[in-house]
């Protein structure tokens, strides 16, 4: 196979520059070990340059255990990682890099300035000043007969030897930032288990009449709760926001539930959510306002005066009513408090904030070494755990880089 440069050899070699593979290269450089980091795209960080378009969320505040049940299937995992490296040692973390965080109203966490380049370019600053050497726009397609990994550039075939590798090429969403589970294959051709990837932090199908998705597609629902049951049938209840799209519905209320929700609609064809879009007020209460005479007054004001209930979560009602429905008082105020919306699908893996699945840590050790690869480890997002947005995905990929990152020097120890 052609190439345009010699062998060499790297001491280590991060493939990913996400938060992960940064954070391993940051780790094992300040212990004076050689890294070059490898990235597809012209530069790096660019997703964690987008999460912070609207304020980068680091982590979060809620006590050791909440956070640590976030996690779901995935925590037996992921809990050890934090144990080390979890939300007080994110926010140490950025200050050491000059940036001072601060707790929202939510408990979400967020750097003072809100915004993701400062801390990146301090990021990589220190990353070059412990002499990582970063290469950009060669993406990574497997391996040489000889061992050596074959990188793709706009010049040609690369071809480099290295005494340890890590990988954190990301999950399969926003492959237009780079995470496009090209290595999938290339890892199963080494026999490495990998879980089929699945979306995670989605959105979800709806079946909505063409009126109501040309008229409220983008609009928020904003102060509603959101019920549903997991395959375990439990009910799980959370207040917050999302938004209609023409497709059906996303946003971050959606996104806290979308693990249960994908796994019922894989295991029964589709799965039904209820939404209280009045949750401050009783179905008692509310069934009494809505009995008051109307008089003259058109439904729509009725329900605005007696209810609070206009705008899209008006018409959502008229999604699920007949129009005659809206004179049974109690028939409305049950669905105001429990209006049964069905989800079909998720949407695509692309447009999701990030995937499960993935290398399976059935297939690593504790230091993150793929056992069928010895001096080749995984971080990031391309293991098999999901969690929901709020932080808790930033700190587990800086957690899993950081394992990896000491793994690598204990292996040199050996």
């Amino acid at each position: 196979m052609p190439s345009n440069s010699e062998n060499k050899r790297d001491a280590v070699i991060v493939i990913g520059g996400g938060p992960a593979g940064l954070m391993a290269a940051d780790v094992i450089s300040a212990a004076g070990i050689n890294v070059a980091l490898y990235d597809a795209m012209p530069s790096v960080g660019r997703k964690f340059l987008l999460a912070g378009i609207g304020g980068l969320n680091l982590t979060h505040s809620e006590p050791r255990e909440q956070f640590n049940a976030r996690y779901g299937d995935g925590a037996n995992a992921i809990v050890p990682l934090l144990d080390e490296f979890g939300a007080d040692a994110v926010r140490a973390w950025a200050y050491e890099l000059g940036v001072e965080t601060f707790i929202g109203s939510s408990g979400r966490v967020f750097p003072r300035g809100m915004k993701a380049a400062p801390l990146l370019r301090s990021w990589l600053r220190r990353l070059r000043a412990n002499r990582v050497q970063l290469h950009a726009r060669q993406r990574w397609c497997g391996w040489r007969d000889d061992g050596a990994l074959h990188f793709q550039t706009a010049d040609g075939d690369h071809f480099v030897q290295a005494s340890a590798v890590v990988f954190a090429l990301g999950g399969g969403s926003w492959a237009r930032l780079g995470s496009d589970a090209a290595w999938i294959p290339l890892l199963q051709q080494r026999e490495i288990p990998v879980t089929a990837l699945r979306a995670a932090n989605c959105g979800f199908n709806i079946e909505w009449s063409e009126f109501f998705k040309q008229r409220f597609a983008g609009q928020p629902l904003k102060s509603i709760a959101i019920s549903c049951s997991d395959n375990n049938e439990k009910i799980i209840r959370q207040r917050g926001e999302c938004v209609v799209t023409l497709h059906g519905i996303e946003g971050s209320l959606i996104y806290a539930l979308s693990a249960q929700l994908r796994d019922r609609i894989a295991a029964e064809g589709s799965a039904t959510i209820y939404i209280d879009l009045a949750p401050d007020r009783s179905l008692e209460k509310l069934t009494e306002a809505l009995a008051r005479p109307r008089g003259s007054r058109s439904i729509s004001k009725h329900l605005h005066s007696a209810a609070g209930i206009d705008g899209v979560k008006t018409s959502l009602l008229h999604e699920i009513l007949q129009p005659a429905e809206f004179n049974d008082t109690g028939l409305l105020a049950a669905t105001i408090k429990a209006l049964p919306l069905q989800l079909l699908s998720p949407r695509p893996i692309d447009e999701a904030i990030s995937t499960a699945g993935g290398v399976s840590f059935d297939g690593v050790d504790s230091q993150l070494m793929l056992r069928a690869l010895p001096g080749y480890f995984c971080a990031g997002e391309m293991l098999d755990w999901e969690a929901p947005t709020g932080g808790y995905l930033l700190t587990a990929c800086l957690a899993s880089g950081r394992r990896a990152g000491h793994g690598v020097i204990n292996y040199f120890k050996k």
